[in-house]
């Protein structure tokens, strides 16, 4: 009887711990990240044509760092849904080829600026147990680039001959991600992330009604680092 006594003492107890250890930390199902985008592109463009463009014309962007906002959606213990935006960089393109179109300079001078809005949601497969503090994790999905205020520079109007406007076609294409998150205490996380995605877009540049055509597969590769708050 004392025996007796004793182990439904003992199973009261892990019962009240269980108990007090999902409240203290319980499955939360959504999540606000935040930190910093790194981005590297890996530029592969046409070389320009139109009027009075000689052969060997091609152009470069200039990486960028950026600000990152993610909303992250509990699935299941092993997937969750992430929609990640950074905030809008202004890039730069630059000339790439001969030195100089006549006796304006090309290579390596900026010749034009745009912003770009890209969402991208990813479906997130996490390994390990929620228990675990440390979860690697692979996703794949579908990002989406908008370019905006897109603006030729002193450099881009004198070597296109005069006052250019530029406009870039918008994207939809693949994104994948691979990254680590460690569960610090409580309510929060902390993020480390690659990403890749396929980023296309036609660029057009007409000058008082001559346009001159590329086209650019921009392929951002990014890293994140982040902080996290579930809720």
């Amino acid at each position: 009887m004392k025996n007796t006594k004793v182990l439904a003492s003992f199973g009261v107890l892990a019962m009240c711990c269980a108990g007090s250890a999902l409240a203290a930390d319980p499955i939360r199902s959504n999540e606000i990240r935040a930190g910093l985008y790194v981005v590297r592109y890996d530029v592969h463009a046409d070389d320009i044509t139109g009027p009075f463009v000689p052969k060997g014309v091609n152009l470069d962007v200039k990486n960028v760092n950026t600000g990152y906002v993610a909303y992250v959606r509990r699935l299941s213990p092993n997937f969750v849904l992430e929609l990640a935006a950074g905030v809008p960089p202004k890039t730069e393109t630059v000339g790439k080829g001969p030195a100089a179109l006549g006796s304006v300079p090309y290579n390596g001078q900026v010749i034009s600026t745009a912003k770009w809005f890209a969402p991208t949601l990813l479906l997130n497969y996490v390994f390990f147990d929620e228990s675990t503090a440390w979860r690697p994790y692979f996703g794949v999905g579908v990002n989406y680039t908008h370019f905006y205020d897109r603006q030729s520079t002193a450099a881009g109007n004198a070597g296109s001959g005069g006052p250019t406007s530029i406009s870039l076609s918008n994207s939809l294409g693949p994104a994948t991600t691979l990254g680590v998150s460690w569960h610090l205490r409580d309510h929060w996380g902390l993020y480390a992330s690659y990403s890749y995605s396929v980023v296309r877009s036609n660029l057009i540049a007409n000058t008082a009604g001559v346009l001159r055509r590329t086209h650019i597969d921009f392929n951002p590769n990014t890293l994140v680092v982040a902080v996290g708050f579930a809720f």
